[in-house]
């Protein structure tokens, strides 16, 4: 495998994978937007709307492996996130099949179990509970990637990220930080591991308050070598620099998303 198309390739996540792979792969590149300062990074870029296929076939032609980080990465409304994350997702996966791709990366998120209570060593077994159109889309991306991986032979690896960030950015954050170093490391099992077929993996570093169990992913061969535990006193400073998330947000996962519009019975909401 040589060359990886990346969705989204304009956003944080995509230029920091550009950067981290670019000395293993070539690369294809996409996204809605052009790239940053006009970033020539050397790659062929495409300008691309994932809500249209052809265009999305066009971006991929080529690649080996797809990361798809492509559309919203943000609560929106329903007709936003259909067209952006539900039918841009099943493009690049129907896309990614015409064209003989073998593998796909699929980055889904923790609202797609945002409406769990939190708790400790919740598995990737579980029926997901999305905490709005945004876990929603992400668990239709994971269950497409299920369908594309059984029915049509894709590799598919879908990681379950928790918040990306230089550093946990307040207390919730040491429960579901994955640092880059740890990031990368999980998108390069996806891409390399011979023995994914339709996996879930949660996207956290070592972090010793996580909500979930990455059983998956240490069997794999993942070792996190960043601990948020690292970076309490950070996490404890900065915890007030955003507006308080209120009881409903401090029961779920997912923090604010859960308690966006909620008018739920909290006795029946989750478990």
């Amino acid at each position: 495998m040589t060359t990886i198309a990346i969705t989204g390739a304009a956003g944080a996540v995509g230029r920091l994978l550009t950067r981290e792979l670019s000395s293993d792969y070539d690369l294809i590149l996409s996204d809605i937007v052009p790239l940053p300062d006009g970033g020539d990074s050397g790659f062929p870029f495409h300008l691309t709307d994932v809500s249209d296929f052809d265009a999305v076939r066009r971006a991929l032609d080529g690649a080996d492996a797809v990361i798809h980080l492509g559309g919203l990465s943000s609560e929106a409304s329903f007709e936003e996130t259909l067209q952006a994350n539900i039918v841009g997702t099943r493009n690049v996966f129907e896309a990614s099949r015409q064209l003989g791709i073998e593998r796909v990366v699929f980055p889904s998120s923790n609202q797609a179990v945002g409406f769990y209570r939190k708790q400790r060593d919740l598995g990737t077994d579980i029926t997901v509970r999305p905490s709005g159109w945004y876990g929603v889309s992400k668990a239709f991306g994971e269950s497409v990637g299920a369908l594309y991986a059984d029915k049509f032979g894709l590799r598919v690896f879908v990681i379950r990220i928790g918040r990306h960030a230089p550093l946990p950015e307040n207390i919730r954050g040491l429960s579901i930080w994955i640092s880059e170093e740890d990031l990368v490391q999980l998108v390069r099992i996806g891409l390399e591991h011979p023995d994914v077929h339709y996996e879930i993996v949660y996207g956290v570093s070592d972090d010793v308050r996580s909500y979930f169990r990455n059983d998956r992913a240490y069997e794999l061969g993942y070792r996190p070598v960043s601990r948020a535990e690292d970076h309490v006193d950070h996490a404890y400073a900065h915890e007030n620099d955003r507006p308080p998330i209120g009881p409903v947000g401090d029961r779920y996962i997912g923090g604010r998303l859960p308690a966006m519009d909620y008018v739920g019975d909290p006795n029946r909401s989750g478990r």
